[in-house]
């Protein structure tokens, strides 16, 4: 069975991502995480987009590990803040991966925006990395409006306060095939799917 690697160690992305990827068409594949990967490194994103963040890190994996990796980096982009947190969207608060913090930082930041200034996209680049230096990119959005007040216990980051346009609910009360199905990471990766098909999974 062919192998791909993910370059991440966040659980919930690992199964996000292996949801993505089976319905696209890669259910015989062994999808496993960073940690599976002896010596995988800790990569510093010292890009300045999510492109080059995320190439940093397929790139990494696939030469510690030998395998075709994919790697993704993602964030929260709102307008009234010049497209920030951005890039810096998981260590907003200052420690990287601190959910709650970011979450409360950024709702105590616009406490005073009007719902009609409160519009937002999530934004999401997925790169795929052979051992060979070999690469590409595909990039997705998810636009909303960001909530004064958190909801729902599903998803991670900053989804309990975004409300999806066309939506009613926040992309943390969505189930995960509805988030899925619409949001900025399963965009980017169905469209990364068919170059990563080619790669694990050749015709003949």
């Amino acid at each position: 069975m062919q192998r791909l690697v993910l370059a991440t160690r966040n659980a919930h992305k690992i199964a996000e991502l292996r949801a993505i990827l089976v319905e696209a068409g890669l259910d015989g594949v062994e999808l496993v995480g960073a940690d599976a990967v002896p010596g995988a490194p800790d990569v510093a994103e010292t890009g300045v987009t999510f492109a080059e963040n995320a190439l940093l890190k397929a790139h990494a994996l696939a030469q510690a590990s030998g395998l075709p990796a994919v790697a993704d980096d993602s964030g929260l982009c709102v307008d009234v803040l010049g497209g920030a947190p951005g890039i810096f969207s998981a260590r907003w608060a200052g420690r990287h991966g601190d959910d709650r913090a970011n979450l409360e930082l950024l709702l105590a930041q616009l406490a005073d925006v009007p719902e009609q200034h409160r519009a937002a996209h999530f934004a999401c680049a997925a790169a795929l990395a052979l051992p060979d230096g070999t690469e590409h990119v595909t990039e997705g959005r998810l636009r909303g409006t960001l909530r004064h007040t958190p909801a729902g216990g599903g998803g991670f980051g900053y989804d309990p306060i975004l409300q999806p346009d066309g939506e009613t609910r926040t992309c943390a009360e969505l189930s995960a095939e509805e988030k899925n199905a619409i949001s900025h990471r399963g965009r980017a990766f169905r469209a990364l799917a068919p170059r990563v098909v080619e790669v694990v999974a050749p015709a003949g």
